[in-house]
């Protein structure tokens, strides 16, 4: 866990857990466990023997779900 901040695009947060390779914090570490719990209970299993760098494509596509939402400060500050 090298990253500073979560790996989720304009996520400030402090890193909480491993997603492959990178981090990711609290809220976002549980909303990819939902999402992997959603994807059937093989998906446990296959990922829990998986290396992190297998992983990256599987948090890849985890990412690809979250929708970043705009801070309020940046849209009153764009006319």
């Amino acid at each position: 866990m090298h990253d500073l901040t979560c790996m989720i695009k304009s996520c400030q947060a402090k890193v909480y857990a491993p997603a492959g390779t990178h981090s990711i914090c609290r809220a976002h570490f549980l909303s990819y466990l939902t999402w992997r719990r959603r994807k059937g209970p093989q998906m446990f299993m296959k990922y829990a023997g998986m290396t992190m760098e297998e992983r990256d494509p599987l948090v890849a596509e985890w990412a690809n779900t979250i929708r970043v939402e705009e801070s309020p400060t940046a849209a009153t500050q764009n006319p």
